[in-house]
């Protein structure tokens, strides 16, 4: 049993230092017979506990950062999550998630698994993204944790945050060119509205297109056309599902009398999208 006096001071300063509630920071004082180091460790331990607690808790709140590199050729998007809405407007939730966001931008991780084995700077320390959500854990009360990440590298890629840091979109242009920045602004604005399936038509997986063709067949069977009709109607219904649901092939948002790939060839001849990503939160 610790035979150190533990005062009121020392326990409001371990709060300031941890964010730990008042009788968490009193009692490691009091069981670390008043060691700084280690009443943080204890505190750390006991936030693992609950981070461990909570795992199967439900956390589809959270934010989605997007952020690109100094030279603008590479973007990464992540999601944090944790449970209540009241948590993921908090300025502090917000910015660690934007610290996290800088990491990934910095150091390029390939997974979510290698973005939380970089570090970051946490009240005066330097631990792993990993250890630090297990710490926020504690500190809130929530499970938190990164759930998605997403990377794109192109010539030129634009970061947008739609909402309240509910959806972000980042997308890769062919060319860094006059106006490329507000030009990928729009592009990414009609991602984040008309939430394409890929690029263009190459891009659409064999399996999407499988199913929209049947889709296709079975309701112009269903109108009953004769059959000698049905690919050739099928087709068509197939086209206007690429000109719909692919990006360059949209009407353009902004301007209907174009399509996306006809406003970017207006900004620059030739320019283009040659990736994007689209993170909304919970999806």
């Amino acid at each position: 049993m610790s035979t150190v006096q533990i005062s009121a001071t020392d326990v409001n300063k371990l709060r300031q230092q941890t964010g730990a509630g008042m009788m968490d920071c009193k009692k490691a004082l009091t069981e670390t017979n008043g060691d700084f180091e280690a009443a943080i460790d204890f505190l750390r331990k006991k936030g693992a506990k609950v981070a461990a607690s909570r795992q199967d808790r439900e956390s589809n709140e959270g934010v989605v950062i997007a952020r690109t590199s100094a030279d603008g050729k590479r973007g990464v998007i992540i999601e944090l999550n944790c449970e209540t809405d009241f948590v993921a407007k908090n300025a502090e939730f917000v910015a660690f998630a934007n610290a996290i966001a800088n990491e990934a931008v910095e150091h390029n991780p390939k997974s979510v698994e290698e973005l939380n084995q970089l570090s970051i700077d946490v009240e005066n320390s330097r631990i792993t993204i990993g250890e630090a959500t297990i710490d926020k854990t504690g500190k809130i009360g929530e499970k938190i944790g990164v759930s998605k990440y997403e990377v794109v590298e192109g010539e030129k890629v634009i970061a947008y945050i739609h909402g309240n840091f509910r959806l972000a979109v980042l997308v890769g242009l062919s060319a860094n060119v006059a106006g490329a920045d507000e030009a990928g602004k729009d592009v990414a604005m009609q991602i984040a509205a008309m939430n394409p399936v890929a690029i263009d038509k190459d891009g659409v997986d064999s399996t999407v297109i499988e199913r929209e063709l049947e889709i296709a067949k079975d309701q112009i069977r269903a109108e009953g056309k004769p059959e000698e009709m049905v690919e050739k109607i099928a087709a068509g219904k197939l086209n206007k599902f690429y000109k719909d649901s692919t990006l360059l092939n949209q009407e353009f948002v902004k301007d209907s009398s174009k399509n996306v790939a006809q406003f970017l060839d207006s900004v620059n001849k030739g320019l283009t999208v040659t990736a994007f990503k689209r993170v909304a939160l919970g999806a």
